[in-house]
């Protein structure tokens, strides 16, 4: 048996750019794969929603994360937030465009994630996903 010493070239040849410390990739990764940011794009992608919208949808999110999380993703330019000057006062929020792009790209994952998650959080007894071996590997 002959033990090749080739390095391969990595899958996204640009990663090195996100493994850093510093890189200013790896603040926008910590920002949309949060878990209430995820929920928020996701929620954002079927359209605006109100403040109360968003926090029924994203159940369990307390007034101050959806807050934070909202402001953040805004900063980061990926949600719009339209306040109507009305009474009682009415703010939508909405994707913008490079939000929409992020939520294209994040929506398959999140489809995946829901369609494995009960059997990656409940393995069956006897699966080729069960066992001490298929725990290490995910780990």
């Amino acid at each position: 048996m002959k033990v090749s010493a080739q390095v391969s070239e990595p899958v996204f040849p640009f990663a090195d750019g996100i493994f850093p410390a510093g890189c200013p990739s790896r603040t926008v990764l910590d920002h949309v794969t949060s878990k209430w940011g995820v929920l928020i794009l996701v929620a954002l992608s079927e359209g605006p929603q109100r403040w109360s919208d968003l926090r029924r949808r994203a159940e369990g999110i307390s007034e101050k994360m959806l807050a934070q999380t909202l402001k953040t993703l805004e900063g980061d330019g990926f949600v719009r937030r339209d306040a109507q000057p009305i009474i009682p006062p009415r703010v939508d929020y909405s994707l913008s465009a490079s939000g929409h792009d992020l939520a294209s790209l994040m929506l398959p994952l999140v489809a995946w994630i829901a369609e494995h998650a009960d059997g990656i959080v409940n393995p069956r007894p006897g699966s080729a996903d069960s066992g001490p071996a298929s725990k290490a590997v995910r780990s």
